[in-house]
């Protein structure tokens, strides 16, 4: 789970949801001539959009997988005042992804892991060394992409965490840990 990208997949697939900035213009205008009804019809059309988005990503997640592996983000770390990220963190809608891939996959009979993520952004998804190029914490946030100094593999900074957290969650099935 991302700011950039909602979601990001260990083979790639990336769920994109910016609807607050899509409609932002719209939104200041209705708000500054004080047309309540128009304000209030504008964010319920980026919570409907946004909900269809989350629900066919998680549609099409749980219908390809037999295992969907989540690392446990929590939107607070990114929601204080230090870091100016709340309203990306709030447009990402964590909280709704993972509320539709747990009610689906119960549906479905796929299994849903939730798991640790610590590291899994600057853990090569490769050799699994942490690099001196790998970003770090949230200034590292900008860093989209970076070359393992250690292998020499470049990464995509979300899909090399989507891949970490898979092996984190397939680890903890191999050795029997039970699920949180």
């Amino acid at each position: 789970m991302g700011l950039k990208e909602s979601a990001n997949t260990s083979m790639g697939d990336k769920l994109t949801i910016k609807q607050t900035q899509k409609w932002a213009k719209k939104l200041a205008i209705a708000q500054r001539a004080n047309n309540k009804k128009r304000v209030k019809a504008i964010h319920a059309k980026i919570k409907n959009s946004r909900l269809d988005l989350i629900h066919k990503f998680t549609t099409k997640l749980v219908k390809d997988n037999a295992l969907i592996v989540v690392g446990d983000v929590k939107s607070r770390s990114f929601t204080n005042k230090k870091t100016n990220l709340a309203k990306s963190t709030y447009d990402a809608g964590w909280f709704e992804l993972k509320r539709q891939l747990e009610y689906k996959c119960k549906h479905a009979g796929c299994q849903l892991e939730i798991v640790n993520e610590s590291y899994t952004t600057q853990t090569c998804s490769c050799c699994h060394k942490i690099s001196d190029s790998s970003p770090k914490g949230i200034a590292g946030l900008r860093i989209r992409g970076w070359t393992c100094a250690e292998c020499g593999t470049w990464h995509d900074r979300d899909i090399n965490a989507a891949k970490n957290i898979l092996a984190v969650g397939l680890d903890r099935l191999a050795v029997g840990i039970p699920s949180v």
